[in-house]
C-alpha cells in the first residue's frame, strides 16, 4: 500500500515540475518576437513644436514686439465663424471685436449679451487681459459662454492681439522689458546714509515737478 501512495505521489510530483518546466519555456518562446514595454511612452510627431518642461513663457510685451500681424490674421480666421472684425460689423455668436484692444470687458458697443461670468471680471481690455482671455477664456472667466479652449502659444496669442489691434484701436505696444533687467530692489541704497543723501535732491525734484 505505501509503495502504491508513493508511486502516485511521485508521479505527481513530476507531472507538476514538468508542467512547469514547460510554461516557463512556453513563455519565454511566445515572447522572443515581441516588442518590450518602452520606459516612456508615446511619441513625438515630426512638425509637432515641443514645449519644453518647465519652461517659462515670454512676457506678452516681449511677444507683441515680434508679432506678425499677417501671421495674426490667418489665425483670426479661427474666429472668424463667431466674430466680425469690421466697423458697425453685426454681432453673431460673439460680439463684433472692430477696436475691441482698450474696450471695457463685458461692455462692447453693440448690445451683445455678455455672459455675467464676463461682466464681472471689471477693466479693460489691455495687452495683459488679453493674452489671459485667449490662453484660456474658461480659466480667466470661470462660467463664461465662451466655448473656444484656447491658444496654448504665446507666439500665436501675440500675432492675433497684434491684428486686433490693428483692428480700430491702434494702441501703442507696451515696451518690452529689458534683457537681464536687475529688479527695482537690487538698485537700492546699500546703507541709510546713502538714503539720506539722496532724499533731498528727490524731495526738490518733487517739488519742481509739481
Amino acid at each position: 500500500m505505501d509503495d502504491r501512495f508513493n508511486t502516485i505521489a511521485g508521479w505527481a510530483l513530476f507531472a507538476g515540475i514538468v508542467g512547469l518546466g514547460l510554461t516557463t519555456v512556453s513563455s519565454h518562446y511566445f515572447s522572443a518576437d515581441k516588442p518590450h514595454r518602452p520606459e516612456k511612452m508615446g511619441y513625438a510627431i515630426e512638425g509637432v513644436e515641443q514645449e519644453a518642461e518647465g519652461g517659462a513663457e515670454a512676457p506678452i510685451a516681449t511677444l507683441l514686439a515680434s508679432a506678425d500681424v499677417a501671421k495674426g490674421q490667418a489665425t483670426f480666421a479661427k474666429c472668424a465663424s463667431c466674430h466680425t472684425i469690421s466697423q458697425g460689423g453685426a454681432n453673431g455668436i460673439g460680439p463684433n471685436l472692430h477696436g475691441v484692444v482698450g474696450e471695457a470687458i463685458g461692455k462692447g458697443v453693440g448690445g451683445f449679451a455678455f455672459s455675467d461670468a464676463l461682466k464681472s471680471v471689471g477693466g479693460n481690455w489691455d495687452f495683459e487681459k488679453l493674452n489671459d482671455w485667449l490662453k484660456s477664456p474658461k480659466a480667466f472667466a470661470p462660467g463664461t459662454k465662451m466655448t473656444f479652449a484656447g491658444l496654448p502659444k504665446g507666439e500665436d496669442r501675440a500675432n492675433l492681439i497684434a491684428y486686433l489691434n490693428t483692428q480700430g484701436s491702434n494702441l501703442p505696444l507696451p515696451a518690452a522689458p529689458a534683457a537681464g533687467a536687475a529688479p527695482a530692489a537690487d538698485a537700492a541704497p546699500a546703507d541709510a546714509e546713502a538714503k539720506d543723501d539722496k532724499a533731498a535732491p528727490a524731495e526738490a525734484s518733487e517739488a519742481a515737478a509739481q
